[in-house]
C-alpha cells in the first residue's frame, strides 16, 4: 500500500550516500527526489553534523572533486534542503548504530519528525527491519521510497 495519502510534503532525512548519488553521480534511482523536490511535495533535512560529514566526503580524492566542484554540489545541497540543528530534544529511545557516522542520521530523523531516512547504508536498512520497538520513522533506499510513496520521476535535466 503507497505511503502517500496526504498533500502536506513529506519530511526527508537524506544519507551522505544518497546526496552523493543525487547530486554527484546524478544516479537515476533519484531522478523521482529531485522532482519531488523541485515540486515540493517533499521537504529535506540537515545538520550541522551531517552537512560538515557531506563536506568531508566531497572532498574524498575518489570522487575526483576539486574545491570549485566541492562547493557547488554543497551549494545545490543547501539550495534544497532545510537545516534543523540540534536541541534539547532527547533521542534516547532510538537504537545505537554500529557505525557512530550514521547515529547522527538517526537522530536528525527523530528530532525533524522525519516521515523517511533515505540510504543504502546496510546497517541503517537492518535497523529499520529488526527493531521490536518500531522507529517513528522508515528507514528506507531510494528505490523503495519511490515506489511507497509513489512519485514519478521526470528527466532530470529539467528539475536541477
Amino acid at each position: 500500500m503507497p505511503f502517500r495519502v496526504s498533500t502536506t510534503p513529506l519530511r526527508l532525512v537524506l544519507d551522505t550516500n544518497i546526496v552523493m548519488d543525487m547530486l554527484h553521480f546524478r544516479d537515476t534511482r533519484t531522478d523521482w527526489l529531485k522532482s519531488a523536490i523541485a515540486r515540493r511535495q517533499v521537504l529535506c533535512f540537515s545538520d550541522a553534523d551531517c552537512l560538515g560529514e557531506l563536506g568531508r566526503v566531497a572532498a574524498y580524492p575518489e570522487f575526483g572533486l576539486d574545491d570549485a566542484r566541492q562547493e557547488k554540489l554543497l551549494g545545490a545541497y543547501l539550495d534544497f534542503v532545510t537545516r534543523y540543528d540540534a536541541a534539547e530534544e532527547s533521542t534516547a529511545a532510538l537504537p545505537r548504530c554500529r557505525d557512530a557516522d550514521d547515529q547522527k542520521f538517526l537522530e536528525l530523523a527523530a528530532r525533524c519528525k522525519a516521515d523517511l531516512l533515505i540510504t543504502r547504508d546496510k546497517q541503517l536498512l537492518r535497523l529499520d527491519r529488526h527493531r521490536h520497538k518500531p522507529l517513528p520513522f522508515a528507514i528506507v533506499t531510494a528505490e523503495k521510497a519511490a515506489t511507497l510513496l509513489e512519485f514519478p520521476a521526470e528527466h532530470p535535466a529539467s528539475v536541477f
